[in-house]
Parts: C-alpha cells; sequence; structure tokens
C-alpha cells in the first residue's frame, strides 16, 4: 500500500510569490567546494549483494564526482547471510569446541567486493558482536525478537577483549591483503568507525561509558597494529549529548585500557541527527531547522574539546526522520520520501551545514544519508530508500544534481533564501520557503544548483526566478545554457505511478514509462545565451521543493580555460555522461542515454556515447531524447566539408 503525499490549499498559499533574483559572480572563485554528500549507507547489510543492491552502488559511484563511501550495519553479525529487514549477518567469526577462533571471510568478501567493484570504498562500521563472543546474559536471543525491537545478543559487550582485538586484527589484515591500497588513509580509501549509537539500545551494558571506552582503546589499538594510516572514528551515538562528550573526554585524558598510557588515537568523529516528519493540518510537515539545531549542537560538543575541534566529523546518519525501514502504511508522515520534497530537503540541509562548519570553526567530513533499497517490496512502498524495484526515486535523482558540483565554489545571493538563523529558530515554515542555491566554476563550465524547499508539502504557485550570472571574459560573447530539473513534472516516477492507477505489477509499457521518468529531465531545451554587460540572464519557475542544475559553458570549439574538475560527467548534460540522462544532452546522435544503467560505458548513449569530458553537443531543438534537431542543424555544415574533402582528393589524383 502506497499512500500520496498529503497535501491541502488555501487562498492565502494562492498568492503568486514575489520574483526571486539569484546572482551569481563567476568571476570570483573562492575555495574549492566541500563535497560533504557523497556518504551513503543502510541497515540491511545483506542488500549489498541483490541485483537491485548491486545496481544502486554503481549508480551512486557514477554520478558523485567525490569518491563515495558506503556504511551498513550488522558486519560482523553472527548467521546464515540471508537478507531481512534491520538485520544481517556475514558469520565472520565463530569458536570451536576449544572456544579457539574461526574465521570466514566469505560473506564479507562478496558484500565488500560488490561495493569496492562499484567503484565505491566502506565506511566500515565495526559492529555488532558476535554470537560466540557476546556477554550477553542467558536466555537473551542473540536476535532481536521483532522486527523493530533492540533486545537482542548482538549488542553487548565482548566476554573477551583480547579475541575482540585478534578479530579486528584478523579483518583489518584481511582486508589489507584483499584490498591493496585500502589502508593508505586517501580520501578515496576505506573509511573505519567503531559501532552504532552505543548510547541507546545498540549497547546494553551496567556500565555503558566505561565499557564502551574500552572497546574503542581494544579496536584502536588492534586496527592500527595492521594499518597505521587507516583512518578510525566514533562513536557514532544516536544523539550528540553526554556520551558523545565523555568519549572525547576518553580520547583526550583517559586512562587507556591497552596501554595504560593517556589518551587514544581517534581519526574522525561521527554521531546522528534527524529532522522529524509530522502530518499536521491535514498535510506532511518536515523539520530542517531541528535537523541542523542537532548538527550544531554535536558540531559545538566537539569543538569544547580543543583537542578535536580540528578533527574531521561525519554526520553518519543524517536524515529527515529516524526509521528508514518503516514504510508510509506505518509512518504516514513518511510520505515525503516518494516526492522531491526529500531532494530538496536534502540539498537545503547540506547548504546549512557548510555554513554552521564555517560558524561553530569544525571540520566536517561528510553528511550520509541512510537510504538504499529494499528488494522485494511493493512498487513505493514508502520505505527511506533511493530505489523503488529498480526505478530511482526523486531523492535519487536530485543527488544525481548535487553530485556534479566541483570546482571552486562561486559567490551566491538570493532574495528568496532564508538566514541559517532564521532556519535555526524557526524552520521553513510560514509564507517564505528557502529558494537559494550553490554555484561552482567546473573548469569550462558554472554550475548553478537552485532549489525551493520548504517544510510542508502543500499545493503552492511555482515561484519565478530570475538568475544572473556575471561570466569570465574567457567564456566569450556567448554561453550555452543547460538546464536539467528535477520536481512532480521532472525525474519523478512516483507521479507517473500514480497517474497510471498505482500498479501492483506493471506492465512491461508501464515499466517502461516509469523508467523513461526515473532521470532528471530537460526543463528547456539548451539555448545559447548572449553575454552583455559580463553578464548573462535566465528565467525560469521553480514549484516547491523543485531543484534545478543550470550549466553555461562556452559554446563548442571556443577558446576555453581549463578542462572540467568532473571527470567522467559531461557537466553541460547537467549529469549527462557519468549516469545516462533521458532526453539530456549527454549523448551525440541517436537517442541519448536513458533507462536504469549507471555510467555511459553501460548505458545507451546513441551512436557515440554519453559525454566524457567531450565539449557539450550544439543546442537541441527540443526536449527529448531524441537528437534528430541536432542531426538536421548540422547537415549544411557537414556536407560543405565533405565537399571541400572531395575536392581536395580529386585535386591530388590529378596531379
Amino acid at each position: 500500500m502506497a499512500l500520496a503525499v498529503g497535501v491541502s490549499s488555501g487562498r492565502a498559499r494562492a498568492q503568486t510569490p514575489a520574483t526571486v533574483n539569484i546572482a551569481v559572480d563567476a568571476t570570483a572563485p573562492g575555495a574549492a567546494i566541500e563535497r560533504i554528500w557523497p556518504f551513503h549507507g543502510y541497515d540491511e547489510v545483506n542488500y549489498t549483494t541483490t541485483p537491485d543492491g548491486r545496481a544502486l552502488l554503481g549508480t551512486l559511484a557514477a554520478l558523485h564526482a567525490a569518491p563515495v563511501h558506503i556504511r551498513t550495519h550488522f558486519l560482523l553479525n553472527t548467521g546464515n547471510g540471508v537478507a531481512s529487514l534491520k538485520w544481517g549477518s556475514t558469520n565472520i567469526y565463530t569458536e570451536d569446541a576449544g572456544g579457539n577462533p574461526i574465521y570466514n571471510f566469505t560473506i564479507m568478501d562478496g558484500i565488500m567486493d560488490a561495493i569496492t567493484g562499484a567503484g565505491a570504498a566502506p565506511y566500515a562500521e565495526i559492529a555488532f558482536m558476535p554470537q560466540a563472543m557476546t556477554s550477553a546474559p542467558a536466555g537473551v536471543p542473540y536476535q532481536n525478537t521483532g522486527i523493530y525491537t533492540l533486545d537482542g545478543g548482538a549488542f553487548y559487550p565482548p566476554k573477551d577483549y583480547t579475541k575482540w582485538g585478534a578479530l579486528i586484527r584478523a579483518w583489518a589484515m584481511h582486508v589489507k591483503t584483499r584490498y591493496p591500497g585500502s589502508d593508505s588513509g586517501a580520501e578515496s580509501a576505506w573509511q573505519w568507525e567503531l559501532w552504532n549509537e552505543p548510547d541507546i539500545g545498540y549497547w546494553n551494558s551496567a556500565n555503558k561509558q566505561a565499557d564502551f571506552n574500552k572497546l574503542y582503546d581494544y579496536t584502536e589499538s588492534a586496527l592500527h597494529a595492521v594499518s597505521p594510516m587507516a583512518p578510525l572514528g566514533g562513536p557514532s551515538v544516536a544523539s550528540p549529548g553526554t556520551f558523545l562528550t565523555q568519549f572525547l573526554q576518553h580520547c583526550a585524558t583517559g586512562a587507556n585500557a591497552v596501554t595504560g598510557q593517556t589518551g587514544a588515537r581517534l581519526d574522525s568523529i561521527s554521531f546522528h541527527a534527524k529532522g522529524g516528519a509530522a502530518i499536521v493540518g491535514g498535510h506532511v510537515e518536515m523539520n530542517l531547522g531541528n535537523q541542523l539545531v542537532i548538527h550544531r549542537n554535536g558540531f559545538n560538543v566537539i569543538a569544547a574539546v580543543a583537542q578535536f575541534k580540528q578533527t574531521p566529523i561525519v554526520v553518519s546518519e543524517a536524515d529527515p526522520d529516524g526509521c528508514a525501514a518503516c514504510p508510509v502504511s506505518m509512518t504516514p508522515a513518511d510520505a515525503y520520501r516518494n516526492s522531491p520534497a526529500y531532494g530538496a530537503y536534502e540539498i537545503a540541509m547540506m547548504k546549512r551545514t557548510l555554513e554552521l562548519e564555517a560558524r561553530v570553526g569544525v571540520k566536517v567530513r561528510g553528511l550520509l544519508t541512510w537510504a538504499f533499497t529494499f528488494p522485494g517490496t511493493p512498487y513505493f512502498a514508502g520505505y527511506r530508500a533511493l530505489t523503488t524495484n529498480g526505478i530511482h526515486l526523486p531523492v535519487l535523482n536530485d543527488f544525481k544534481l548535487l553530485g556534479q558540483l566541483n570546482g571552486p565554489r562561486l559567490p551566491v545571493t538570493s532574495s528568496g533564501a532564508l538566514t541559517l538563523d532564521q532556519i535555526l529558530a524557526s524552520s521553513v515554515r510560514g509564507t517564505q520557503a528557502d529558494v537559494d542555491a550553490m554555484a561552482t566554476l567546473n573548469g569550462n563550465a558554472i554550475q548553478v544548483l537552485v532549489w525551493n524547499y520548504h517544510d510542508d508539502l502543500v499545493t503552492v504557485p511555482d515561484s519565478p526566478v530570475h538568475l544572473s550570472v556575471k561570466i569570465p571574459a574567457s567564456f566569450g560573447s556567448q554561453v550555452v545554457a543547460n538546464h536539467m530539473r528535477v520536481d512532480a513534472n521532472h525525474g519523478d516516477a512516483y507521479t507517473v505511478w500514480v497517474s497510471q492507477g498505482s500498479p501492483a505489477a506493471p506492465s512491461s509499457t508501464q515499466l517502461a514509462a516509469l523508467q523513461a521518468a526515473m532521470q532528471p529531465s530537460p526543463y528547456a531545451p539548451d539555448q545559447t545565451l548572449a553575454v552583455s554587460g559580463g553578464a548573462v540572464a535566465v528565467d525560469f519557475t521553480l514549484p516547491r521543493h523543485g531543484v534545478s542544475l543550470v550549466t553555461l559553458r562556452p559554446p563548442p570549439g571556443a577558446d576555453a580555460s581549463a578542462p572540467d574538475a568532473t571527470t567522467g560527467a559531461d557537466a553541460s548534460a547537467g549529469v549527462g555522461g557519468a549516469i545516462g540522462v533521458a532526453g539530456s544532452s549527454g549523448g551525440l546522435g541517436g537517442t541519448g542515454s536513458g533507462g536504469a544503467s549507471a555510467g555511459g560505458a553501460s548505458g545507451t548513449a546513441g551512436a557515440t556515447g554519453a559525454g566524457g569530458g567531450t565539449d557539450p553537443p550544439p543546442p537541441k531543438t527540443s526536449g527529448g531524447g531524441c537528437s534528430c534537431g541536432l542531426a538536421a542543424a548540422g547537415q549544411p555544415s557537414m556536407l560543405l566539408f565533405a565537399i571541400v574533402l572531395v575536392g581536395v582528393a580529386i585535386l591530388f589524383r590529378r596531379r
């Protein structure tokens, strides 16, 4: 059962919004944009190796211009490796009759091979406790007694910390041998994190804090004995409060349980933050402000311990609500998940978190989106997911736009943007939405990502946007504008599915329509704009929760500056070459790329493939997938060129 997104309307909300003026100065590039978004995760580790899981991993690795990291639960759990909702296992550790360890990496290797084979890297969560090692009291079942309970023996400290340390050393050595370079400490290498939410039911102990600190000391000692450069973080608390503070104090000045010395090495710090969603006045209301307040609280806790103020921070679950595995039939407020509101929330959260980082003076490494896929569940069931039965949801399409931002960040002003303080105080409520943008100078491409976010999922008029961009002199007198969009009418397969009557088992024709709608699509055909007074202007309307990526480039053949910082993606097509966008200008000739394939190499890209960092094609004459208009426009010049070649050949033959 899938519930429609709750909306409401009224006279006050029907007023035409004022034009939002957004100004970008592409002549004043600043520092490189901090790409804190290519972090993804999920509970069900064994979904990794399912066909849907593998396909999504490939899509995630391809859509981001930065290295992608994947976090999952249950990597050390005992079991048969069969996928299960909010549970998983690898059976990495068992013991023989004499209590001697038996290490089995078969299931683990399959999972990690799938992640690394897709082009991503693990953000390896070291958890939970193997059955042979748990100190759970007699009578406590190893697995939880219910899907949504936390009462299993997997969430207890080890009976023997020495055996725990030996397990971590064995795992680290296996990783180092099987995946060369994984322990280099580079941005694209493996990251490690101890446990998940030890401040709540995922860690059961009479001496909760002290036992966790001890577990960390043994883990850190074991991991770094094998891989000294591997970054290890924690404690991945559910809420940044006392537990996080005491953990940081232990790592700074506490007695180390292994060495007896002061403190413990800590390479990154993690906590979780969930904004919250509710049904208010008959519609879904999200809470971006609460999300950011939690981020601020965590940053302040970390900044208060001087030794760790500049230690990288990963919000290793940063989400609009708390339960990914709860379908909308259980929690109606989660209906936002099938709508473009989810992606607009994510993008607005990213920018405001960067502002918080600068204000508090800390260093953010990443915000991890805890959403993946739920194979075998109904279409659009409303789990917090990125795909449903292989169909990309609007939030994934928004990540396809966000993921392309690269290069120096550009100054942006918006008359429709709320301030950080306004959002912290009141979230995004009332009459004004947050219509804002981020922009980068990605080699020869000016990328402007614009969004229209509001907490309330209600029907309101679209916002007129006037985008003015100051153009570098090196671009010349003209630019080619490409405009990719995700909203209810662009890149939203859910609205197509609803229009089909919400079929439980879509026909082949219906499935083809869903696949055609599951990519960002052109808002308008590419157009050539004259640079006037050193700037160009682009006017468009942006609906509530819509997201646009406007890319400006010099015309093909014009003298250009540096090549794009993005590799494997044609930035002129928004997300063209890297991930394949139906109807975009990423494909040269033929019909353009489309479908579920991730990456131009495996997707269809017309006759010559998609993107790949080449100059953009000339402007298209229509927004469809066919480049027939492009080919027709190019025929006269090609014919003239052919005539010249024939003439030269005849001349040489006569000589």
